[in-house]
């Protein structure tokens, strides 16, 4: 029994292992600047997206608005509504095949480059060691004791943190309320109660997993990391330590009849995540190649190539003879398929995209009438949506039935963005056949493109 309590425990152990904070030394590289590129890339996107202006008919508006309030998306010039969510549906299944797809070659490639954590992360720690100093200085400075000193740098640290995340909170509101009216509000404290909300739950949000959990965030909470390993094979490119070449380790001053990793452990003073990846392929890893970057600096100094640690598969770690077939493998054949067929429907449902939406009731009021003209008459409700930003003029007509006509005006406005009601009767002579129901058709015709005209079923009764 107590043997069983052991295991257990051990096992309890294994799900989360404590080492205490990670400070990880820096390195230069082209992994690393390449990160640094995708830093500035994407909050560049981030932070001046929200900022773009777009002219429509002589309103400037901004460009990259999701208006909540009013259910439509901005992006540029084109708008999207509710009706269009299929669309938006298209678009997050591709990006999720996408990542798939490049998880299956190359492993947590987004992860180390690309992750909003991983990028915010890298930001945060960029600040902690401009005010504490390198990765030594910040780790004597966290087990040093309370000083003036320590409590002055770690106050400098965390209001830098709070500054920076709280822009970050206005520029995210910035997105759903156009940024140009936020920051008035913000100032006057006269933001509304769900701008409140999520500009303090974004910026605590930022600053708890960017500053405070970071890498227990990928060590621990992303569920990404928890799956990956159903979406890579043997043949999946990751970041590995060349078993082959590297073992047995030696001291620097060794013979050379040794593998080539001298066991200084910088792979594992860099990584973000605290891993060994000497160790093997781990969860943990993101693929951000900084071992690499460090191992190669290494390899340098001590005549070696470079490449002990490097990206590779299984099967090229393995020396097998086999020529790389990783664009051939069924996952990869999925993966490529699937983003394939979602990228042709989602241009294809945006290049069919109609600006018009009708909908067609009849009035169940009454089915017929008879005017004085002797003519029979049925009443109907067209319930035009113009999905463009502009106003546009109408003109509908009906066809499917000889001698049916519309009595009044068969001309309408719509403003933009707005759904119209229009109450409409047709007549025909009540003379010959046929009786009963009639399918007929009504079309809505835009004066500006009648090319791109919507048509929709209706129903005419004759006694």
């Amino acid at each position: 029994m107590s043997q069983t309590v052991s295991k257990v425990r051990e096992a309890k152990l294994e799900l989360y292992r404590k080492q205490g904070k990670i400070h990880a030394r820096q390195v230069d590289g082209k992994f690393n600047r390449l990160r640094w590129l995708m830093v500035w890339l994407t909050q560049i996107i981030f932070y001046g997206g929200c900022w773009l202006s777009w002219e429509s008919q002589g309103v400037v508006r901004q460009a990259i608005l999701l208006d909540i309030a009013h259910e439509r998306l901005y992006l540029f010039g084109l708008v999207l509504w509710p009706q269009d969510a299929l669309l938006l549906a298209f678009m997050l299944i591709l990006g999720a095949t996408l990542l798939f797809l490049v998880t299956a070659l190359a492993g947590r490639l987004f992860c180390g480059f690309a992750c909003p954590q991983t990028v915010y992360t890298q930001i945060f720690t960029w600040i902690e060691a401009r005010v504490e100093g390198d990765h030594l200085d910040r780790l004597r400075l966290d087990q040093g004791p309370l000083s003036g000193r320590k409590l002055w740098l770690k106050s400098i640290k965390h209001g830098l943190w709070i500054v920076f995340a709280g822009w970050t909170a206005i520029t995210f509101v910035g997105y759903f309320t156009p940024i140009r009216e936020l920051l008035p509000s913000i100032a006057t404290f006269q933001t509304g109660p769900w701008e409140s909300f999520w500009l303090i739950f974004y910026a605590s949000f930022t600053y708890v997993q960017a500053g405070l959990a970071r890498e227990a965030v990928c060590q621990h909470m992303c569920p990404y990391s928890r799956f990956q390993g159903v979406m890579i094979d043997a043949a999946t490119s990751n970041v590995a330590y060349d078993r082959t070449r590297g073992e047995p380790r030696r001291e620097r001053r060794q013979s050379a009849a040794a593998g080539d990793c001298v066991d200084c452990g910088i792979c594992v003073q860099v990584c973000p995540t605290g891993i060994d990846i000497r160790d093997g392929l781990q969860h943990q890893c993101i693929n951000c190649g900084l071992c690499i970057d460090a191992c190669d600096q290494v390899m340098d100094k001590v005549n070696k190539p470079r490449g002990l640690i490097r990206f590779a598969s299984e099967n090229q770690l393995q020396r097998q003879p086999r020529p790389d077939r990783r664009w051939q493998r069924p996952r990869v054949a999925i993966y490529l398929g699937l983003s394939l067929l979602f990228a042709g429907l989602s241009i294809g449902l945006l290049s069919q995209r109609s600006l018009l939406l009708v909908d067609v009731l009849r009035d169940r009021g009454a089915l017929l009438r008879e005017n004085a003209a002797g003519e029979i008459e049925n009443s109907y409700t067209l319930q035009l949506s113009n999905l463009d930003d502009r106003q546009r003029q109408f003109r509908v007509s009906v066809a499917g039935l000889s001698g049916l006509h519309l009595l009044g005006n068969d001309r309408f406005t719509v403003a933009p963005g707005s759904i119209q009601s229009i109450t409409l009767t047709l007549a025909r002579p009540n003379t010959g056949a046929p009786s009963g129901v009639q399918p007929i058709l009504f079309h809505i015709e835009p004066l500006h493109d009648p090319a791109t005209r919507a048509s929709e079923k209706s129903t005419f009764i004759l006694p």
